[in-house]
């Protein structure tokens, strides 16, 4: 498979098609426990049980990857997350972007690697290499927020100093997978949400910001419910 992007760099952008043959997310990544456990005690509040070990990995169908501005789910209860996603050409070729794991909240209360097939994994459309940010990764800052009811709310925000860094995060992977890391997307997990709770809402936003550098990637896309129909 392959996907269509923007390699933007320092000084110059230039196209980028990569390809890619499989697709993974990491969950509870929190370099701070405290932080860990706090997200996991917003997913018990919802009935998803917490998992026996942390961090978590899960295979995630690779066609599931889109840049798309709109995305259509089945029911009311998804909602995305904003998350670093690693693109992984070979050990010397590494990319980074913004993402959202995008997740059926309602599927996910009994079974999680189901739920993460069944909503799409988005990307930014624009890229970075990694080797750009890596000598001030801490500094970058992920955010997200939603639109409900026509109303702009701040769901997550904080430095990526809060989560596993892309060396680890890469090591972790290795670790769990049959097959070297060539060619594979990884998200990276997220953050806790600011509000508490999932916000179900009709868009999603979400931003990586490089102080350092002053730039960012973004990508926002609205969330189409298939109501046009009764199911029975």
């Amino acid at each position: 498979m392959e996907i269509v992007l923007t390699l933007e760099g320092k000084d110059r952008s230039e196209p980028l098609n990569f390809a890619y043959t499989r697709m993974v997310n990491a969950g509870y990544v929190g370099r701070d426990q405290e932080e860990i456990r706090r997200h996991i005690d917003e997913l018990a509040k919802k009935g998803i049980p917490g998992p026996k070990h942390t961090p978590t990995l899960y295979p995630v169908i690779p066609r599931t990857l889109l840049t798309d501005s709109k995305i259509e789910v089945y029911g009311d209860e998804t909602c995305g997350e904003v998350e670093y996603v690693l693109l992984i050409e070979n050990e010397n070729t590494i990319y980074v972007g913004v993402g959202s794991d995008h997740t059926d909240r309602h599927l996910e209360e009994t079974d999680i690697p189901r739920a993460k097939q069944i909503c799409p994994n988005v990307i930014s459309r624009r890229v970075w290499s990694l080797a750009e940010v890596t000598d001030h990764w801490d500094d970058l800052v992920i955010e997200a927020s939603v639109v409900k009811e026509g109303e702009e709310i701040l769901y997550q925000q904080g430095p990526l100093a809060l989560i596993m860094d892309p060396k680890s995060l890469m090591e972790f992977v290795a670790s769990k997978v049959k097959f070297p890391l060539e060619n594979l997307i990884i998200y990276s997990g997220t953050l806790g949400s600011l509000t508490g709770e999932f916000v179900f809402g009709e868009q999603f936003m979400a931003k990586l910001t490089d102080p350092k550098l002053g730039r960012s990637l973004d990508l926002s896309y609205e969330i189409l419910p298939m109501n046009y129909m009764t199911v029975e």
